[in-house]
């Protein structure tokens, strides 16, 4: 019989609706939560009601209904946790708010993620997908993936609910940080990840830069003849050779015959950085050159290569691949009413409490009488832990992380750790580029350490030694090879919490393979769904894998800690980008099993989506528009038409347009929103309670006044460059707030200060010469010219 989940015991409450309460709190159920699912009666859930509630209990409450109110409120006074994620004010009203609900449970742990925050000046507007998408600037095709002739002002429209996505990423992680800070003092806590303030976090380093300077123009990933090629079968593959040097170019260019390649300075850096032309003939060449095989031989030839690249995948297929199936990245669910159902599987792996795999949802009201028999019975004296009435502090006050971790995932995962008060020191190696250091490593103290040699080692195993959590981003037996794996580290700590982050994810075939956020994005399915044309694109202008694994990784470590709170044992746990690529696709992956007959597939009705660059909402009445100045989004439905026609200005334009077709219904507002600027019109919009915002441009959102004084974005001074800028804090946590780290010094700044709390302090001189540490001529932290 398998292990209890790390979060056995724990019942969750969960109001959520769409997107982002659900899948928060399947995450949780995931990890062997208890959770319960309040519906609203008479609502026919759509095909990924199967994945957004699976593993859950179900009841129907009409909460504007006494009795069934009641129901809900003695539910949540026995609840460890609520989530909810209507518009503000809305569960005040119904008696179910925080302050109302706290004083009858103080252990409540209450999550909140609505649009807009109750703070925010637009806590009353709808905060549809496009709304916040038009809020942040979530909205921009790719650098370098825009068609010829692209009108750069031109706003496109993802299907992928980003905000919603990233909001409750962080709302589960917060959740589980916040149950361990109860665990020492037996009280909860309100939680709030508004959509708006969660794109801060998908934003990441994208909207860091220093004041002097100014935020940069996006570029296009480039170098090394980095892209998306068409290849001999009409696939595509997305090819990623970036890095400090140019050795995956060379693996590639070797492992497909063309060495000689080399001799025309196509593997020089230094020559390809002065003369442009030298790029563009290597991008001719890739070009010819991968149009002479099919793209999974590509594939297979780049990976047994350990070069960075991927066939573009539909997301169908992507769940009908073996290594999907055999890493649980997708599991087959037996679905009550589809029958035999693919879906996205645990969003983290855990080794001491593995999640079981594929429990099928509940029909809703199907727990009913199960529920209500135990509200019957006396509510259980809630557990105390050791700590419990201790003074408050950060969840990880007094954690210790050694954070090898690259790029921008993992780091991104050490950075959440610091801010819910976790002591963080960053080992990065020698002589390198240390990319978005200034955002990523925040509040980190800062290492150059060669861990391959052996006094390098030596100054890691000490480190680990005094160690709660290490992270690291090792393609799968790499760690093993370095003497770092699991089981290396745990017969010295076996209390450690060992955190693993990697493109394909650990327990099948591709776990050795290496990857980006490109190669996430091609493998998963994104790239098909973003572009036009049958050509794939990147979406953008966001990581969503990268820093949504950031995300997924703190909830992974966050898990691990709570057990071992409770527990005092460590164990391994891992995450990935194609495990997040399926998860940012949830409301899409709910598929046939494969093998599934054809009479059966029907049932299966993913919903409808508008696709590629062009695609600029789901209707008329959903959809981003031009007004005389500039684009915004009107965020309403086919039955909002009579509150529409009230509008300002709208009325004669609507007038005689019932049953029209939607083209007649577009042509109309186009002319209409013409007739005023973007913020007359949304005012107007939203003054009638519809969603609509202006498009907003990153420059625009990270100087936003009210954005800053709510410390969304937010101002430091860097040692190396002055007054820089970055996104703050996305997560509110009302009772125990997380911290701003304070600024990151310039790569291996803390050397020093590293070395003597480990006792090395004088050895210093010493591993420097011997190439194990370096502490002088230190890489740059910031892009700065």
């Amino acid at each position: 019989m398998s292990a209890p989940g790390a979060l056995h015991g724990i019942r969750v409450i969960d109001f959520g609706h769409h997107v982002a309460g659900p899948l928060a709190a399947v995450m949780l159920a995931d990890q062997g939560a208890d959770v319960v699912h309040v519906d609203r009666p008479g609502v026919t859930p759509p095909a990924d009601d199967a994945f957004f509630n699976r593993g859950k209990r179900r009841i129907s409450l009409d909460l504007k209904d006494a009795a069934d109110l009641s129901v809900a409120r003695d539910l949540v006074r026995r609840a460890d946790v609520l989530i909810e994620n209507f518009r503000p004010g809305v569960m005040d009203r119904l008696g179910l708010g925080w302050e109302e609900l706290r004083a009858g449970n103080p252990r409540l742990v209450y999550c909140s993620m609505p649009g807009f925050a109750a703070d925010d000046p637009r806590a009353g507007v709808p905060g549809w997908e496009g709304v916040i998408a038009a809020a942040t600037g979530n909205c921009r095709i790719r650098a370098g993936h825009a068609p010829d002739g692209w009108d750069d002002t031109r706003p496109t429209y993802t299907a992928i609910p980003v905000a919603s996505n990233f909001a409750a990423f962080c709302g589960a992680f917060a959740i589980v940080a916040s149950l361990t800070a109860r665990h020492r003092t037996g009280r909860g806590d309100r939680v709030e990840v508004p959509l708006f303030n969660a794109m801060f976090e998908a934003i990441g380093g994208s909207g860091a830069y220093p004041v002097a300077q100014g935020l940069l123009p996006e570029r296009a990933i480039s170098s090394n003849g980095s892209g998306t090629y068409r290849c001999a079968d009409g696939g595509y593959v997305q090819f990623n050779p970036i890095g400090a040097t140019p050795r995956f170019l060379t693996w590639f260019l070797d492992a497909a015959g063309v060495t000689a390649w080399t001799g025309d300075g196509l593997t020089d850096r230094a020559r390809m950085d002065r003369d442009p032309s030298l790029r563009r003939l290597l991008h001719d060449r890739l070009t010819a050159l991968f149009q002479t095989r099919p793209a999974g031989e590509w594939e297979e030839l780049a990976n047994a290569a350990g070069v960075p690249l991927a066939a573009v995948r539909t997301l169908a297929e992507w769940l009908e691949t073996d290594h999907a199936l055999a890493s649980g990245q997708a599991v087959v669910v037996d679905d009550p009413e589809l029958g035999a159902t693919v879906m996205p599987g645990s969003a983290v792996w855990l080794s001491a409490t593995p999640v079981p795999p594929g429990r099928p949802r509940h029909l809703p009201d199907a727990d009913r009488a199960e529920i209500l028999a135990e509200l019957t019975s006396p509510p259980a004296d809630p557990p105390r832990g050791e700590g419990e009435g201790a003074p408050v502090s950060l969840p990880y006050t007094g954690r210790r992380v050694v954070d090898l971790t690259q790029i921008l995932a993992g780091p991104s995962a050490g950075r959440i750790l610091v801010e819910f008060g976790a002591d963080v020191v960053k080992i990065n190696s020698p002589q390198r580029r240390v990319g978005a250091h200034g955002f990523v490593n925040r509040g980190k103290r800062t290492v150059l350490v060669d861990v391959k040699s052996s006094q390098g080692q030596q100054i890691l195993w000490r480190l680990i030694d005094d160690a709660d959590v290490l992270t690291h981003n090792f393609p799968e037996r790499t760690a093993e090879r370095y003497g770092l794996g699991y089981e290396h580290v745990r017969a010295r700590r076996p209390d450690i919490v060992y955190v693993s982050v990697s493109c394909y994810g650990y327990g099948g075939p591709w776990s050795g393979r290496r990857g980006y956020e490109t190669q996430g994005q091609a493998a998963t399915g994104i790239m098909t769904r973003t572009g036009g044309d049958g050509r794939p694109a990147v979406l953008g202008p966001y990581n969503l894998l990268d820093y949504g694994t950031g995300a997924m990784a703190a909830f992974a470590s966050a898990v691990g800690l709570y057990h071992r709170e409770l527990t005092g044992e460590g164990q391994q746990v891992h995450t990935s980008l194609t495990q997040t690529g399926g998860y940012q696709q949830a409301r899409f992956a709910v598929r046939p099993a494969p093998g599934l007959p054809d009479a059966e597939r029907g049932r299966h009705r993913p919903a409808a989506e508008p696709c590629g660059p062009s695609a600029l909402g789901v209707d008329p009445w959903h959809r981003f528009y031009r007004a005389s100045d500039r684009w915004f989004f009107l965020g309403a439905t086919r039955g909002g038409l009579p509150v529409l026609r009230e509008v300002p200005g709208l009325k004669e334009a609507l007038s005689g347009l019932d049953g029209a077709d939607d083209d007649a219904v577009a042509a109309a507002l186009e002319t209409a929103f013409h007739t005023g600027t973007a913020r007359e019109w949304t005012g107007r919009l939203t003054a009638a309670g519809l969603g609509a915002h202006p498009v907003t441009t990153l420059v625009e959102l990270m100087t936003d006044t009210w954005a800053r004084s709510r410390g969304l974005t937010v101002s430091q001074i860097s040692e190396e460059v002055g007054e820089v800028v970055m996104p703050g804090i996305a997560i509110r946590v009302h009772g125990n707030p997380p911290r701003l780290g304070h600024p990151v010094r310039r790569p291996g700044a803390d050397a020093r200060e590293v070395l003597s709390r480990i006792g090395l302090a004088d050895s210093a001189e010493a591993l420097e010469r011997g190439w194990a540490v370096q502490m002088t001529a230190l890489p740059p932290g910031w892009d700065h010219f």
